[in-house]
């Protein structure tokens, strides 16, 4: 019967990716570094990889990166409203660094949509106007985050019964226990 949950929590992650409009399209992603706060942001979810491995992408200039380079452990925050569905993954945060991945990705990468990792200065800098943001020709700063969980919780809110579970990754293994929702 657990396995069902997890069998579920794969399959919508994996939705997030594969089906337009999905509600994991866009999740949110907690890291903190050395602060005494976590820092949270919105990401596009753009890989998962069948070991469940979440890939995103982000300008390696950002404060995650400077972040998961100090503590790589993450978390992040799923919700589907119509499921009532809620995913709270844990993991270790991979900075991708092979560049035949790097290149084939970028490459990939409608032209439109690299302007978000071509900026002059680094995401979070101040400006004057959102029109006097600068973009470079022949520089970019995209890089991929691969991030493999260790913990999954599912909670799904239903009637009678909330159902939670605690999954733990061990030895390549995902374990189960239910928890009191």
């Amino acid at each position: 019967m657990i396995d069902s949950f997890f069998e579920e929590l794969n399959s919508e992650i994996k939705k997030g990716v594969t089906e337009k409009g999905h509600p994991f399209r866009f999740i949110t992603m907690a890291t903190v570094g050395n602060e005494p706060v976590a820092r949270l942001r919105t990401v596009v979810l753009r890989e998962v990889s069948k070991e469940l491995i979440l890939s995103v992408y982000t300008d390696n200039r950002t404060k995650k990166i400077q972040h998961i380079k100090t503590n790589n452990l993450v978390s992040f925050l799923l919700y589907h409203p119509e499921k009532m569905l809620q995913l709270k993954v844990e993991g270790i945060a991979n900075i991708v660094t092979d560049t035949k991945r790097l290149t084939a990705t970028w490459n990939n990468i409608q032209p439109n949509s690299r302007k978000d990792y071509i900026t002059d200065n680094s995401p979070g800098s101040f400006i004057k106007n959102p029109e006097h943001v600068e973009y470079l020709e022949d520089q970019n700063y995209f890089t991929i985050l691969d991030i493999t969980p260790t913990k999954i919780e599912y909670l799904k809110l239903q009637r009678p019964n909330h159902i939670r579970v605690l999954f733990v990754k061990t030895n390549d293994k995902w374990n189960g226990e239910f928890l009191v929702p």
